[in-house]
């Protein structure tokens, strides 16, 4: 999950206006559908009780287009104290475009739009060489704080030596694979290029690398060879990594629930009292969400800081914080968890989502 993606607003204080547009307007229209979308939205966080000077910055943001036009179909934006802090492409429309205000960010349905977002290394290749690209968010391994944004790549390029023989060759390039996918924190790989190199090279890259290799038919080390099909098929085996990554953290936290004696915490975490314990104790490793069960939506109470955190209002005055404030269960809990660098994963599918849409593998 691209928690980096969080780091502006996840350490500082509120209340915050978070608002998801949906700017899908055709060409003819733009103008005065971004004017009308900046108008209704504004009015919406003033009557919620925003402050002016945040509205202005809000409005002033919805009415500055970013990008090309129609590049995205809609954007979150989360401002505070009269600043915007995040403003970020959503892949699709919301699916309800809204305003809130609150005193935690409404992230929850930023992480569900931009899902999981594995790494992939796409490596395009020939008898002459390879272009390596990192594609996704953790591009330089677990931990990074600069995130890029979807679809952008990190390049690295491999020349062989012209005197070499086509074997030699592969054994370069295959020796370059493997250490470009270890530096590089990505989950699988995609050899680009003609048949006989591709299949040189996959067959000679370690046997659990091998495993994690896939195959592109379409294209050659030129970007421009069949970019379309390549990237469908690139899309095609990053959407499989992120489902076995989600079934593989659901089957975790099934099997830690319930786990350890008497002397002993268990390995898994689920309903609001154990959750926000959890989370003020800094022991969630990984928080699972599923936007609509009924637990993410309940009431917790929360102050400015990411430990000030209970299900009842009369715990907070105990954490330092004597003005507690309401806010949603999901977001509260997701905004401790990237605060202290646990992993967050959103499941859609509730056969595979914790009883009421909130757990936690614990550390």
């Amino acid at each position: 999950m691209r928690i980096s993606l969080l780091q502006p607003v996840i350490d500082r204080p509120g209340p915050w206006a978070s608002v998801y547009a949906d700017t899908s307007h055709g060409a003819e229209d733009a103008a005065k559908q971004q004017e009308l979308t900046a108008s209704a939205t504004t009015a919406q966080l003033f009557a919620l009780g925003a402050d002016e000077a945040t509205c202005g910055a809000v409005h002033e943001a919805l009415l500055t287009r970013r990008g090309d036009p129609g590049a995205h179909a809609g954007r979150a934006l989360f401002a505070a104290h009269g600043a915007i802090v995040l403003d970020t492409p959503l892949p699709g429309p919301p699916a309800v475009p809204f305003a809130a205000w609150g005193p935690v960010p409404r992230v929850t349905p930023l992480l569900a739009a931009i899902g999981d977002d594995p790494v992939c290394l796409v490596v395009r290749l020939d008898r002459t060489g390879a272009d390596f690209a990192v594609v996704g968010e953790r591009g330089g391994g677990a931990g990074r704080s600069d995130a890029r944004a979807a679809g952008e790549r990190s390049e690295r390029h491999l020349r062989t030596e012209a005197d070499h023989t086509l074997e030699q060759n592969a054994e370069e390039i295959a020796d370059a694979v493997r250490k470009e996918f270890e530096s590089s924190g990505a989950e699988a790989v995609v050899l680009v290029g003609e048949a006989p190199e591709r299949r040189l090279v996959h067959g000679k890259l370690p046997e659990p690398l091998r495993a994690l290799t896939y195959e592109s038919e379409h294209g050659g080390r030129a970007p421009s060879a069949e970019s379309d099909l390549v990237e469908r098929d690139i899309a095609q085996v990053r959407a499989a990594q992120e489902s076995d990554h989600i079934a593989q953290v659901a089957d975790r936290f099934r099997a830690g629930a319930g786990v350890g004696g008497k002397h002993a915490k268990p390995h898994s975490a689920a309903g609001l009292p154990e959750l926000v314990e959890a989370a003020r104790e800094h022991r969630i490793d990984t928080l699972l969400v599923s936007p609509h069960g009924a637990d993410s939506a309940r009431q917790v109470w929360v102050g400015s800081d990411v430990d000030q955190l209970a299900v009842h209002g009369m715990e907070l005055p105990n954490l330092g914080e004597l003005r507690p404030a309401a806010a949603r269960a999901d977001d509260a809990l997701v905004r401790s968890a990237a605060a202290h660098g646990a992993d967050i994963v959103v499941i859609h599918d509730p056969e595979r989502a914790p009883a009421g849409g909130l757990g936690a593998i614990l550390r």
